[in-house]
């Protein structure tokens, strides 16, 4: 079997050094080149066909944002980006995930950089090249997600009814559109699948080997926050009765944009959000969207009152509960142990929810790498939940959280990414 191609993009020729070295620790990859700015990394995309690119974000010439953007408007390549701790990068990271990106990783800190640091590194930069290769597409159409438009923009409403029989017209669709070579070549990459799905733990194997990526649009510009639309549910009266709760893991940056910018300003409900993601980085991605988002969208900070209109992403590093404190919900965080590998975890959200069964509660899960909120979406499903909503196969990145939750029968429904928001604000809409 011959090793995945990698290229290998940072300006800093130590840098270079090291992530090539700890990429070729695994005789399932290889570097085929590297290159020192978004200029040559383009040029060398063409040149080498890597399938899978790790990418600096600052770089002189073209930066790691502006080379991502320029390499998927022509290719389907996963792109693992490396990121600094600073507050620039970790803004720039979550736009690069917005753009498109796979997933990323914080590079080491330099030439002073502590082995063991170093060893943390390559763990998770060899895991997620496993997982963007195990995900990735396995044919030659790559579907990417509509650019996000205005909720009260779109001239169709778009139906639960209808949803199967897109999605159904949509793999009739890929299936007409895919060529032979596309085909001859995926019959020929489906060993390399086998036996990488071997080096991953058996569990995280079985959950993850036919999991999809999906590249996504990179038009994407933020847009002024506006008065309330027109397509409201009900008055936005301060006093709350509804909650909204959502998990997401890898792809989730994405996702969350789609989601969150098309949720009114008047929504008669407050929105918790777990995004799997370190300190530091949750803070900027609360920034980017609500820099896109009508809502107001913050980094959830411990004892803050929950209220409507409102959207709270919990901090990396702990883990969000929703509590009561005489007559107002308000946020919990705390630094129990991971749950499942997760601080924060979307089970121990989900689940704080089961106290409050005088709310409507409506729990979504999209897309993310393993099981973490399916065992919570069940227990709330089995309470008899407003709704519990699960993203489809078809926009997930990595059909692995949802796919769980769909397999316990925790789902209510099950939805492209691009219906979800319409889909709450229609079921809303009728309490």
């Amino acid at each position: 079997m011959e090793p995945y191609r990698v290229l290998v993009v940072d300006d800093s020729a130590f840098m270079r050094k090291i992530i090539s070295d700890l990429i070729e620790k695994d005789p399932q990859f290889t570097v085929v080149a590297t290159a020192v700015n978004g200029i040559e990394a383009i040029t060398s995309v063409e040149q080498t066909k890597p399938d899978v690119i790790t990418l600096d974000l600052e770089m002189p010439l073209m930066n790691g944002i502006d080379a991502l953007q320029h390499i998927l408007k022509k290719h389907k390549i996963p792109i693992i980006m490396l990121s600094g701790i600073s507050e620039a990068n970790t803004r720039d990271t979550i736009k690069a995930l917005q753009f498109g990106a796979f997933d990323f990783i914080r590079k080491p800190t330099g030439v002073g950089a502590k082995a063991q640091d170093i060893h943390v590194v390559s763990e998770m930069l060899l895991e997620k090249l496993k997982i963007a290769m195990l995900t990735r597409k396995r044919t030659s159409i790559t579907r990417p997600i509509a650019p996000a438009t205005r909720f009260e923009n779109k001239k169709q409403d778009i139906s639960t009814e209808n949803a199967p029989n897109l999605l159904k017209n949509d793999k009739i669709k890929s299936k007409t559109i895919t060529s032979k070579k596309s085909a001859a070549s995926n019959k020929a990459n489906e060993s390399k699948l086998d036996h990488l799905s071997a080096a991953l733990p058996k569990k995280q194997a079985k959950e993850e080997a036919e999991q999809k990526s999906t590249v996504v649009d990179s038009s994407i510009k933020p847009k002024p926050k506006q008065k309330a639309v027109e397509l409201k549910p009900k008055a936005n009266t301060g006093s709350i009765s509804s909650i909204i709760a959502i998990g997401t893991s890898t792809g989730g940056p994405r996702a969350l944009h789609e989601v969150i910018s098309h949720l009114p300003a008047n929504l008669a409900a407050p929105v918790v959000i777990v995004q799997h993601m370190p300190p530091r980085f949750t803070k900027s991605l609360a920034q980017r969207l609500d820099s896109f988002s009508e809502l107001d969208v913050c980094e959830a900070e411990d004892g803050m009152k929950l209220q409507n209109g409102r959207a709270y992403v919990a901090p990396g590093g702990y883990h969000m509960k929703v509590s009561r404190q005489q007559d107002q919900y308000v946020i919990s965080l705390s630094s129990e142990p991971p749950r499942s590998g997760h601080r924060p975890s979307v089970d121990m959200l989900y689940e704080s929810l089961l106290d409050f069964q005088e709310l409507e509660r409506y729990i979504v899960l999209m897309t993310g790498m393993g099981s973490d909120g399916a065992q919570g979406m069940k227990k709330l499903a089995d309470q008899g939940v407003a709704a519990t909503i699960a993203e489809a196969e078809e926009s997930c990145v990595v059909y692995g959280m949802p796919r769980s939750a769909i397999e316990l029968g925790a789902a209510s429904k099950v939805l492209p990414l691009s219906h979800i928001a319409p889909e709450l604000m229609k079921i809303m809409s009728r309490v």
